[in-house]
Order: structure tokens, then sequence, then C-alpha cells
């Protein structure tokens, strides 16, 4: 199965590139399950309905969120009729929408997708390593689905790193969001689980993270707080991870970055030809 996650679309740049380029890297690539991550899709904070469907209707088969999952009010109505909006699973009890969704491909098979939220420097939700563990058993890969895509949403490399490994061997892909900057550390773990510690953001990286860089900077100078944060709008790079995995168990076979467009150095997977 050929999968392609992409990283914190950001603002009005960041949807731009979506629209333009997940299209033609479908049918190019001949991809079986995309998974887009949207949560500063709007502005650089949240969601809305209109902006989920124009995400989807590119070509994306779910949308994963993080911590800004409710920042556009309207999402606490939409993500309960929306069952390929996916935020994280360890929000309270009670929250609206769903952290994990099971997403038939056109061909029948299926994709367990999950969306969990660190805690290690952000708000402290449930425990995300029992949430996923609970998840993962009750529909285990090559059993209850043919493929699993879980989004990370943390600050910490360390502790996604560590959901990685307690995964390792039971999932195709483990991928970080949140830090709206690509790593270098893709890799397939000695079980076969394919890992990258984030992503990274598709948006303008002439900012700071996806931000007109004007006010962060001010800010840091000063200290003071000042106007709002504006999502930088130049040419966005559309960053993402690319993961074939292995008809008989799931697993990862081949992984590499995706960096198209923009202002980042471009890399491709070299083993899906010329997109």
């Amino acid at each position: 199965m050929r999968l392609l996650f992409i990283g914190d679309v950001m603002g009005r740049s960041g949807r731009t590139a979506i629209a333009t380029e997940l299209p033609r890297l479908k049918a190019e690539w001949q991809l079986d399950c995309i998974v887009v991550n949207g949560e500063n899709a709007a502005g650089g904070n949240g969601i809305t309905e209109a902006i989920c469907t124009d995400i989807i209707e590119a070509g994306a088969d779910a949308v994963t969120l993080g911590n800004h999952s409710f920042d556009q009010r309207e999402a606490l109505v939409f993500i309960e009729r929306e069952p390929r909006l996916i935020r994280p699973l360890n929000y309270p009890k009670g929250t609206p929408g769903r952290g994990v969704a099971l997403i038939e491909i056109a061909d029948g098979r299926r994709v367990l997708v999950m969306n969990v939220m660190g805690r290690v420097f952000m708000d402290a939700l449930d425990d995300p390593f029992a949430g996923v563990e609970r998840e993962v058993e009750a529909c285990p890969l090559g059993l209850g689905c043919d493929a699993m895509l879980i989004d990370v949403h943390a600050e910490a490399t360390s502790e996604k790193l560590a959901m990685a490994h307690l995964l390792d061997g039971r999932a195709s892909l483990v991928v970080g969001t949140h830090t709206h900057v690509p790593t270098a550390d893709h890799q397939i773990l000695p079980n076969g689980t394919a890992y990258q510690s984030d992503a990274g953001m598709t948006g303008d990286y002439d900012s700071v993270i996806g931000v007109q860089k004007e006010e962060p900077i001010r800010r840091f100078l000063t200290k003071l707080p000042g106007s709002r944060y504006e999502p930088a709008a130049g040419p966005a790079t559309l960053c993402g991870v690319a993961v074939e995995t292995d008809d008989a168990t799931g697993l990862a076979v081949k992984i590499a970055p995706v960096r198209i467009g923009g202002r980042l150095s471009q890399t491709r997977p070299d083993f899906w030809g010329r997109a």
C-alpha cells in the first residue's frame, strides 16, 4: 500500500499547496491513502468545515488535528458529522468527535488512522500511551486493518520516539507533527514501523514556523503583547512522509521524506517515479 502523510497545513499558503499539488501527487504516485494534518489550516488556528471539505476533495482520505482542534468554534459541531476529521484521541471523555477512524480505500482495504497529542510541554490531556494501546489492541494490524497510521502531535521528540518504539511492529507509520520543522530522521524501525519525528509544515518557510516574522521577533525582543499572529503568505513547501507497506504484514518496506515547492530543498521518494 502506498501511503502519504502531509504535515501541518498552515493558512492560505498551505491550502494553496494542497489544492495545487495533492491531486497531481495522488495520480502520479498512484497513492492508496493520503492523510493530512489540518489543525492550522484556517488562518493558522483550527479548521473550518469548508476548508476540511476542500482538503478531502483535493484527495485526502482523512484529516488529523492537534492542540488547535477547536480554535474555530464551528468544529465543535461539524466534527460530529465528518468521520474523516480526527482530533486527538486523548481529549477528555465527552469531547466532540473521534480520535480514530477506520478508512476504507478504493480497493476495499482498510487503514486505521489515529491522532494523539503529547503531554510534554503541552496541555495535560489523558495518557496518550494508554489511549493508543487500547486502539491498537481493538483493531490490530493484519487483523482489523491492512495498514495503520498514527499522527503524534507533540512537542518533545523523546515522547514521539517512545511512542514509535512502543508500537514498532504493530503500526505501519508513526509520524510526528506540531513543531512545523521537518526532521531528518526518517527510518524503518527494527520491527517494521516507519517513523519520522516531524513531517514538517505545509506552509511558507520564510516565516517563524509559518507566522509572519515581524510580530514574533518583536515579542521576543520586548516581551510585550502586540498584534495577532498572521500566517506568512509566500509560496508554501508541501512537507510530508511517503511510505510503502508490505501487503502481507502491513508493515513498512520503504520510507522517504517529501518536500515540494517553496524555499526548502526539494525531495521526493525515488521508489515511485517522478512527480
